[in-house]
């Protein structure tokens, strides 16, 4: 049996080109456009398409391919410039970054060095506390991470395969590896399409997703000596190639439909232009893709994708914008492109000119040392952030110099010139005590999690606390009361998912319903004597329709203790306050805050089981809703609260849940 044709062996100068241009876009449209360009994926054809002619071609002339020297040629490749940003922008960020972003500098640097950011940016995309958290300044390293995966990956397949057509199969090689490289394409992209509907934000980022991208360039590699086309058709075909990668980002909403069956418009692009290049016309775009600013441009993408992220978010940073000037942009380039010429001539280019073979010894000293300063610098960041806190953990907080809410509840005038508490690096982490119990957190589950707390004291009521994170962020509040106040707390929590049986704007997912309509027979079946939850939504005037049908299952079972929501601020509380000269510089109006009538008041159907509470004075005052109160941050983003503010509210809190419980006790005695 004949095998598949060999392409020819040449220099493929319109690769340089194709490369260039996918760079460009990728900085362009993230500089201008704030938009994804599709172009990370024709990176991913591209490098499926040239390790597979490469490897193929060696493991049929070698019959063999050997690893450890393919695995240190390309750490040459990778390493030297990679480590280099990763050290620069690690230092750099705590001159530029706001210090809440700080905490997530080394988790984030760590996996760019050992290539897995693409499944930090994974698990982050799914966490709902990690889902708010800014752009990470080594984000874009989620590329590096999935080509390095692919890259381990690849030439076990190709020795798999020579292994089972030489000795198995006793078929052609190549032809055996185009049915390899059909079923894992066929594998890969069913995944991704299944995966991208079903939790895109994790297929994203998602190895196995995103594989059939580069097994294409693979099939592309085999089957490129087949596809001879009219001169004027490939002509055509390649100028329509050119024009889908460019306006992919333009016409598609990258970001959040890839790497689904979408993601096959910017590779049909690439396809084309590839198969276009290789059967060359007088007007071909070949030839623009082989102008020597293009080339020389082409030895410097690498440098160019790695510089320009981090550059584009410190200069955001420092401006305190998020839109970029046309000058400015301009001068981002420039930056970029300068710092790749240094980095690829003084740093790459000296170790890719080291023999792996006569130098292997002194190769993998070199590349040893500068993971070693990579990882060194991760200690350095990380002892500097320490020391910045500990400064700020010097002396114990008095509860009169922060009395948060309770300078609202008792009527006091907290001290002036003191920072604010919780400290601006910690304020991520102040959250209620509950996140720390995974068996707690119900994100992405139909099954109800219950879990107690100040049960073991013989309570004379239990209050459940159900819902999402907006009912969730009165817990520390309710775990102070449920001590003062000798009541057993059930928590029911499922972040990103209220307390509803309907959802007419489409924000929640079916999981978070299943849950809801499953929480509801729990609660009907083993009823407390009250469940609290949020009342309202936002700003919205009116009770949602979905809470109260919940309410109305629950008539004649147990009360409903509903507060109304707190205002959602227009930033950032945190990166505001660090930035702002004047905290009432993060603040909006009360009107921005809360609706000027009372929801319940202005709803229609409200069962008879539900007493509403309205905390709002403890947020807002007549004219202004604060960011920072009593000394007390009250956001940690700019909805949730921060643990602190809410442990505070306790007292405010405690007035009306207390009538609520005695008014379950009058209702006791009049049925007795």
């Amino acid at each position: 049996m004949t095998d598949l044709r060999k392409p020819e062996k040449r220099y493929r100068p319109e690769i340089e080109g194709i490369r260039t241009i996918a760079t460009l876009l990728i900085a362009v449209y993230h500089i201008w456009l704030g938009r994804v360009s599709g172009g990370v994926d024709v990176f991913f054809i591209l490098s499926g398409f040239l390790i597979t002619t490469s490897l193929l071609s060696r493991m049929e002339r070698m019959g063999t391919i050997k690893l450890g020297e393919h695995f240190l040629g390309l750490s040459k490749r990778l390493f030297s410039q990679a480590l280099l940003v990763i050290v620069v922008v690690g230092g750099f960020s705590l001159l530029f970054l706001p210090q809440i972003q700080w905490g997530e500098i080394i988790h984030h640097m760590t996996a760019s060095i050992f290539y897995y950011e693409n499944w930090r940016l994974a698990f982050d995309a799914v966490d709902y506390l990690a889902q708010d958290n800014s752009a990470s300044p080594f984000q874009h390293y989620w590329s590096l991470g999935v080509q390095g995966q692919f890259y381990i990956i690849w030439p076990i397949l190709i020795i798999t395969v020579y292994f089972l057509a030489q000795k198995v199969f006793k078929t052609p090689v190549r032809k055996t590896f185009l049915v390899a490289l059909l079923i894992i394409c066929t594998s890969s992209l069913s995944y991704s399409i299944y995966q991208t509907n079903q939790n895109q934000p994790w297929a994203y980022f998602d190895t196995f997703a995103r594989v059939w991208e580069f097994g294409v360039g693979g099939l592309l590699a085999l089957l490129l000596p087949y596809l001879v086309l009219n001169k004027w058709v490939n002509t055509l075909l390649g100028w329509l190639g050119l024009s889908i990668v460019c306006l992919t980002g333009v016409l598609l909403p990258v970001s959040t439909v890839f790497p689904g069956y979408l993601a096959l418009v910017p590779i049909s692009g690439v396809v084309l232009l590839i198969i276009a290049s290789e059967n060359s016309t007088r007007f071909g775009v070949e030839r623009i893709l082989s102008v020597q600013p293009l080339l020389f441009l082409g030895g410097l993408t690498y440098g160019i994708y790695l510089w320009h992220w981090p550059l584009l978010l410190f200069y955001q940073s420092f401006m305190n914008t998020e839109t970029v000037p046309l000058i400015d942009g301009v001068l981002l380039l420039v930056v970029t492109v300068v710092l790749s010429f240094i980095s690829t001539r003084l740093i790459e280019a000296p170790v890719l000119k080291m023999d792996s073979r006569k130098m292997k010894g002194k190769v993998i000293a070199l590349l040893t040392m500068m993971v070693c300063i990579a990882g060194s610098s991760m200690i350095l960041i990380s002892s500097y952030i320490d020391d910045v806190k500990a400064e700020m953990l010097v002396t114990a907080h008095d509860e009169k110099d922060y009395p948060g809410a309770r300078a609202i509840y008792e009527k006091t005038e907290p001290p002036k010139g003191l920072e604010p508490i919780p400290s601006l690096l910690d304020i991520k982490q102040d959250l209620p005590a509950f996140y720390g119990q995974m068996e707690c957190l119900g994100k992405g589950q139909i099954k109800v999690k219950k879990c107690s707390f100040n049960e073991s004291n013989n309570p004379d009521y239990t209050i459940a606390l159900v819902g999402g994170s907006h009912s969730g962020h009165w817990f520390p509040a309710l775990e102070i009361l449920a001590e003062e106040m000798n009541f057993q707390l059930d928590l029911y929590n499922h972040d990103g998912c209220r307390f509803t049986n309907e959802d007419p704007e489409n924000q929640l997912t079916e999981t978070c319903l299943e849950w809801n309509a499953n929480l509801l027979k729990h609660l009907q079946d083993d009823p407390p004597d009250l469940v609290f939850t949020t009342s309202t939504l936002n700003k919205h005037d009116t009770v949602p329709v979905g809470y109260i049908g919940q309410w109305k299952q629950l008539e004649g079972i147990t009360t409903v203790f509903a507060v109304r929501d707190n205002p959602r601020m227009k930033k950032h509380i945190p990166t505001c306050l660090e930035r702002a000269d004047n905290p009432l510089d993060c603040a909006i109006t009360r009107d921005q805050g809360v609706s000027k009538v009372v929801p319940w008041e202005n709803t229609e159907g409200i069962p008879s089981n539900v007493i509403f509470a309205d905390l709002t004075d403890y947020f807002c005052d007549g004219t202004t809703c604060h960011p920072v109160i009593g000394n007390v941050i009250v956001y940690r983003d700019n909805n949730h609260l921060t643990a602190q503010y809410a442990k505070t509210l306790a007292p405010a809190l405690k007035k009306p849940l207390q009538e609520a419980l005695e008014s379950l006790d009058e209702g006791d005695e009049l049925l007795d």
